[in-house]
């Protein structure tokens, strides 16, 4: 297992990169303007849809995003986790592990990445445990067609915690970690690891009255459903703002997202998960995110924590 003093020194050498970062923006803004405030992007994917890694740096830096961190996908295999090939590359056509450190390794503190294995493939804790072995920050993107507590996918609960790392589940009705009402069995079993979950599912469950089969649901809110209740009862889960799921969460009801935020101001996690070339306008979903957060926060404190300092706390970069 890496020494955690080894993984402090990796992702502390990270924060110091971003606060260079940030550094030199001052010393290049106009005189009499601030500089951009830092935002980290928990989740990115390389080649997503296709899209290249120059223009998946150049919409990360559009957006203004200092840190990404990249999600790989898994092993490309034909099995029923998969839709037997079907749902290779997240779905998306994403690559894995390596294209992510690649990244990172030419762009060091403004990318980290994550460590990703197909959940029921036998080898799938021992591969990821290499990656963790090598710096990966996270597991995930954990989109597989498993039962959320499954043995298999217990193993990778215990991998994270064994590593202090989170692990990011996309939760998807009937087709990705199934049985979302159970996970909260699987954080009170798992209490030292860090749950980070995202998605139609996930998100659609904000909702008292929600209705399973609605992965896009319109209209008001009624708190108290089970990721409202999960957030406020589970101090190892979050929540990640990413995905159209994501911003249909945060525009569906302004009222009830302001709430949202100010209960579970500690929770939120910025992330984009867009497949935009151009990082600005009406088709990049991640702009539009963060302009709605920086909109609807019912401070600026919160708003900072959500685009920034949630995650910086999460992932130990300072």
């Amino acid at each position: 297992m890496l020494p955690s003093t080894s993984r402090r020194a990796f992702l502390s050498s990270s924060l110091a990169s971003l606060a260079a970062t940030a550094m030199a923006q001052e010393k290049t803004s106009p005189p009499g303007t601030a500089a951009p405030e830092p935002v980290i992007d928990i989740h990115q994917h390389t080649h997503f849809h296709q899209r290249g890694d120059d223009h998946l740096l150049a919409h990360q830096q559009a957006m203004g995003i200092t840190t990404t961190i990249l999600l790989p996908a898994g092993t490309p295999t034909s099995r029923p986790s998969t839709h037997e090939g079907r749902s290779n590359g997240l779905g998306a056509q994403c690559l894995g592990t390596e294209t992510c450190r690649k990244i990172a390794q030419d762009h060091p503190g403004a990318y980290l990445w994550g460590a990703n294995e197909v959940t029921d493939q036998d080898t799938a804790p021992a591969e990821i445990e290499k990656w963790l072995k090598l710096g990966a920050c996270i597991i995930g993107e954990q989109k597989f067609d498993v039962e959320c507590d499954s043995s298999q996918s217990q193993k990778l609960y215990e991998l994270a915690a064994a590593y202090h790392v989170p692990i990011l589940m996309h939760f998807q009705n009937e087709r990705y970690n199934r049985g979302y009402e159970r996970l909260h069995t699987m954080l009170a079993k798992y209490p030292q690891t860090t749950f980070i979950g995202h998605a139609q599912t996930f998100w659609g469950n904000i909702d008292k009255h929600h209705q399973p089969k609605d992965l896009y649901p319109k209209g008001k809110i009624t708190p108290g459903g089970l990721t409202d209740r999960f957030l406020a009862d589970y101090p190892n889960f979050f929540a990640d703002m990413s995905a159209g799921s994501g911003l249909n969460a945060l525009t569906r009801d302004e009222e009830h997202t302001t709430a949202f935020f100010q209960r579970h101001q500690d929770k939120i996690l910025y992330g984009s998960d867009c497949a935009d070339h151009f990082g600005r306008g009406p088709g990049c979903q991640g702009a539009q995110t963060i302009a709605m957060i920086r909109k609807l926060s019912p401070t600026q404190a919160i708003e900072r924590k959500i685009l920034f300092a949630n995650a910086q706390k999460l992932f130990r970069l300072g």
